[in-house]
Order: structure tokens, then sequence, then C-alpha cells
């Protein structure tokens, strides 16, 4: 995975769309922020990262997508973009189970 630089583009667009940890924070977790910026995002904040994320990282980032991140829609539109034409199911929560 690619390593985001800190620069003050990327640090407000992770302040925007992981509004709960600090930007820096955020940009370390680079699967987790791409989840946020692919659901949360605008079409500029997608091309402040142009050139600096590839498909893979960002096909990487729907794999290791976080329960809770994706809308049903944000899930199929990337999906799609990204060639799985076989949309699997969102991630979901999975609680204990209490006996």
């Amino acid at each position: 995975m690619t390593n985001l630089p800190e620069t003050p583009e990327l640090l407000a667009v992770a302040r925007r769309v992981v509004w709960f940890k600090p930007p820096f924070e955020a940009l370390r977790d680079l699967p987790r922020f791409l989840a946020h910026v692919m659901t949360y995002g605008t079409i500029d904040d997608l091309l402040w990262l142009t050139g600096v994320v590839s498909p893979e990282d960002f096909l990487q980032a729907l794999e290791l997508a976080p329960p809770g991140v994706f809308d049903a829609r944000s899930w199929a539109y990337w999906n799609l973009k990204l060639g799985r034409v076989a949309v699997p199911a969102m991630p979901v929560r999975r609680f204990a189970e209490h006996k």
C-alpha cells in the first residue's frame, strides 16, 4: 500500500471525511481513509488522490473495508468501477452472542 504524504490538501480531506481522528492519524491507515473518501469524499477529494493512490490501493480498501463505513450505493459503485462485477456483500458487524 501507498504511504500518503501529509500535504495540507490531504490533511484537509482527512479532517473532513475522518472527523473522529486527527488528520495525520487518519492518513496512516490508508484502507480505512480511502473507504471514508470513497463514501464521504467529493470529486475534488478524489482529484487530490490522483497520482498518489493506485487503483490497487482502492481495491484493497474495498477488500479491507471496515463494517459500517460504506453505504449500499457507494459500495456498489466502487466495486463496479474497480472491476468487481460480481459485487460481494457489504462488510457487516458481528457481535458476540450472549449465553
